[in-house]
């Protein structure tokens, strides 16, 4: 099979734009990211798990540490320097197809702070500060759907800053960042911004719902709950497609696309299966449909490039499917509301830890630098 009649071809030509979740120094310097691009993963997504688990392997970072170390820079000087520079040479390589795509894709994320979650105007002053340092325009800032992130997500934007909104869980929160965007893209209109270059996707998270939901149903131990299992993660993100079926069908939207705005694309994110018991392409095979994107990790997305049945749209008219799914699990009892929302809140702390561990990582390497440097 060559790469040109590949799933991950397929998968491109169903209309799906294939990214990968993960990010290393190592990747962009020794080729990986670009022979994965020549196979068709046209963006990155990064978070502070995925800085973390990179400084913690090999050795690419020790010359950057020993000279922020000799330099005198701060912890936080240090971290900012470190990820930006990963992150702007992932842009540079995945330049080209951002030109190609006409600003669409060769997109690269890089988080806010994650302490920032509920602090409005700390993550604005977050987002410029990232936008400027990496000074890319293949750049996006990730920005949490929290409800103190919508009104920021709403600032970048107006500001043509491109932002990635992460940490979804919720129909109901996904229509309010929609909101968020379209607010934004009317801000930078009257301000004179030109909207063709600013992109945004919006991040729903998936397997997540299946990992928080399953453990209830397993609970119940009944026929009906067992039919249930991991059905719940794939509706949700279907619902929230037929959301943005409706979002883009409306005027306010069409007025801004006359203007020359690209859609807020929803992307498939927590695409990794979890539980064994399901196919690894499981999150990739059920969510297919035109004008998405999909970020996986590496496994996921050498498993669908290996055996991945992509080719159709697994997603356009099954939105009465996905309700009735959603509600025989409400109608067992378990409340999808307090799921989502112990999601959202579940998943801010697991990055805060993450964002500490990033930190302890790069203070240990500066340590070390300094130790090497007095021998």
């Amino acid at each position: 099979m060559t790469s040109q009649d590949s799933p991950l071809r397929r998968l491109a030509d169903a209309g799906v734009a294939v990214w990968l979740d993960d990010l290393s120094r190592e990747r962009t310097r020794s080729g990986g990211l670009a022979k994965l691009a020549e196979r068709g993963v046209v963006g990155v997504t990064s978070n502070p798990t995925i800085f973390a688990k990179a400084l913690s392997h090999g050795a690419a970072y020790a010359d950057q540490l020993a000279e922020l170390a000799a330099a005198g820079a701060s912890l936080d000087e240090a971290v900012l320097r470190i990820t930006t520079d990963d992150v702007r040479e992932a842009c540079d390589v995945l330049r080209p197809a951002y030109d190609r795509s006409g600003t669409v894709d060769g997109r690269v994320s890089i988080e806010v702070e994650p302490g920032l979650a509920h602090d409005t105007a700390g993550t604005i002053a977050s987002a410029r500060a990232l936008w400027a340092e990496v000074g890319r325009p293949n750049l996006f800032i990730k920005i949490p759907a929290t409800v103190e992130g919508l009104p920021a997500i709403t600032a970048a934007l107006a500001e043509g800053i491109s932002v990635n909104v992460t940490l979804i869980f919720s129909i109901e929160r996904y229509r309010q960042v929609m909101d968020a965007f379209l607010t934004g893209l009317e801000q930078a209109q009257a301000a004179g911004v030109d909207l063709a270059p600013i992109g945004s996707v919006a991040s729903f998270f998936v397997s997540r719902v299946d990992t928080a939901v399953d453990p209830r149903l397993d609970s119940l131990g009944t026929p009906e709950a067992a039919r249930l299992r991991g059905t719940t993660g794939v509706a949700n993100a279907r619902l929230a497609y037929a959301a943005y079926e409706a979002v883009v069908g409306t005027p306010r939207w069409a007025a801004l696309a006359a203007a020359g705005a690209r859609p807020q694309r929803p992307l498939w994110a927590s695409t990794g299966v979890k539980d064994k018991a399901y196919p690894d392409t499981k999150y990739v095979e059920e969510l297919v449909v035109r004008g998405v994107v999909n970020t996986m990790p590496e496994a996921t997305l050498e498993a669908v490039d290996d055996h991945g049945d992509v080719g159709r749209d697994t997603v356009t008219g099954r939105a009465n499917e996905a309700a009735a799914a959603i509600a025989g699990v409400e109608a067992l009892g378990i409340s999808f509301d307090e799921v989502t929302e112990t999601l959202e809140s579940e998943g801010v702390d697991k990055f805060v830890a993450s964002w500490q561990e990033l930190r302890d990582s790069v203070r240990s390497g500066l340590d070390a630098a300094v130790a090497e440097a007095a021998r």
